[in-house]
């Protein structure tokens, strides 16, 4: 005789998620040591760009309760990981992970990072320069995972292998961020849309893992 497990309940990212994940934002000093939204020091190596955007949802309205983590290699490629068996050096002054909730009043976040080098693959294959996203949010059940890529990076972008298996070739684009220059600092912005929205804006790709 089999026995079958009821499956527990599962529970979206409530309004207290900030308080966990991200508590200096949310006002309320836990850790001496907070995840923040800037991946660098003065010592990390490579091109300072600051990621900025904003989570929409399927009505074209700003979530502004998002709350994002992103993962990177360093300026060279190379994954502060030890699973990572690229013949790169590691950056020890660039942590390579981080942590932040939208603005509540604009519903913009901000990461203040470096450029990521490509990274070689299975098979010899190299990806472009990329950053993994997880968005999470009240009303999502799990973390929503997706990359961003470098709209001035078109010719690695085009022989990238994660790209490429988007079958759609229209939707790789919600998946490239657009550079600016302002105030002498680079600035690549990156929208995420939930779902496809009224005012044309089409849903972010994202993948499976």
């Amino acid at each position: 005789m089999v026995t079958r497990l009821v499956e527990t309940p599962s529970q979206t990212g409530g309004p207290y998620v900030h308080i966990g994940l991200a508590p200096h934002q949310a006002g309320f000093e836990i850790f001496e040591n907070n995840f923040g939204n800037s991946l660098v020091s003065d010592a990390t190596v490579g091109e300072r760009i600051t990621i900025a955007g904003r989570v929409f949802d399927g009505s074209g309205t700003v979530v502004r309760d998002a709350l994002l983590e992103i993962w990177q290699a360093n300026a060279a490629g190379k994954y502060a990981h030890r699973l990572d068996p690229q013949d790169k050096a590691v950056d020890p002054a660039f942590r390579g992970w981080g942590r932040t909730g939208a603005d509540f009043d604009s519903g913009v976040f901000e990461f203040h990072t470096v450029k990521p080098g490509p990274v070689e693959a299975d098979g010899g294959r190299v990806q472009a320069p990329h950053i993994c996203v997880v968005v999470f949010a009240r009303g999502i059940n799990f973390g929503l995972h997706t990359r961003l890529y470098f709209d001035d990076e078109a010719e690695r972008n085009a022989a990238d292998p994660v790209l490429a298996s988007i079958e759609w070739e229209t939707r790789r684009r919600t998946l490239v961020a657009t550079r600016s220059e302002r105030d002498g600092k680079t600035f690549y912005t990156f929208d995420i849309r939930l779902q496809s929205s009224p005012d044309g804006g089409a849903e972010t790709v994202f993948f499976d893992i």
